[in-house]
C-alpha cells in the first residue's frame, strides 16, 4: 500500500498530490490522509472519478484517512460516446449569488429565473459550476434550493467549491452538489462543448 500525508495542503493540493501517487502506482492500494471535509469529499471524488474503489476513515477530529483500490476493469467509454457525440456538453459557470450588477435584489429574483429556465436547454445541460459567493445557492435556505434539486435529480452535474463553502463557513449547510475543487472545474472547462460565465 502507496501512503501519501495530504495533512495542511490547500485546494487543489491533495487531488492533484493523489493524482500524481494513482498515475505513479496505478496497480497498487493507496492511502491519503487529509484534515478536512472539502480535502475529504474532493479526492473521494477523483479516486472515484477514475474508477476506483474508495473507502473513508475518520481517524481523529477532522482527519480521514482514504483508501482507494484501483479499478478490477477499465470502463470503457465508448458506451457514453455516442450519447457525447449527440448533445452539447454545456457547462454553467456561477460566481455569484446575484445576477448582474446594480441592484442585489433585482439580481436575486434574476438568479432565481434564470436558474428556473435552465432545464429548457435540455440534454445539453450538463454541468453547473458555483464558486465564490454562487456556492450560497447550494444551501438549504437558497431560494433557488427546489430548481437546482431539480435539474440535479434530471442528471445535471452540479459542483460546488469546497474552498468556497469553507471560506463562508457553509460546508455543513449544503445539500445541493458535489463538493468540489480547482483541478475538477479546470478539467470541466476543458470537457464542455461550451462554458457560460453568469
Amino acid at each position: 500500500m502507496k501512503k501519501i500525508d495530504c495533512k495542511g495542503m490547500s485546494c487543489p493540493q491533495p487531488v492533484l498530490a493523489t493524482k500524481d501517487l494513482i498515475e505513479e502506482h496505478p496497480d497498487e492500494i493507496v492511502e491519503v490522509f487529509v484534515d478536512n471535509k472539502a480535502s475529504k469529499e474532493n479526492v473521494t471524488r477523483f479516486l472515484k472519478s477514475q474508477g476506483w474503489t474508495v473507502k473513508v476513515k475518520e481517524r481523529g477530529e477532522n482527519v480521514f484517512s482514504i483508501t482507494g483500490a484501483p479499478p478490477t476493469c477499465e470502463m470503457s467509454h465508448e458506451e457514453t460516446k455516442d450519447t457525447d457525440e449527440i448533445h452539447q456538453k454545456i457547462l454553467i459557470f456561477i460566481p455569484t449569488d446575484v445576477f448582474g450588477y446594480g441592484n442585489d435584489e433585482l439580481g436575486r429574483a434574476l438568479m432565481k429565473n434564470f436558474i428556473a429556465t435552465l432545464k429548457e436547454m435540455g440534454e445539453d445541460l450538463w454541468r453547473i459550476v458555483l464558486v465564490n459567493a454562487g456556492v450560497k445557492l447550494s444551501i438549504k435556505d437558497s431560494p433557488v434550493i427546489q430548481e437546482l434539486t431539480t435539474l440535479e435529480n434530471s442528471g445535471v452535474d452540479i459542483l460546488v467549491c469546497g474552498t468556497c463553502l469553507e471560506y463562508f463557513n457553509l460546508m455543513d449547510e449544503k445539500i445541493v452538489g458535489q463538493t468540489t475543487n480547482m483541478l475538477d472545474i479546470v478539467t470541466s472547462m476543458q470537457l464542455a462543448s461550451k462554458v457560460i460565465r453568469i
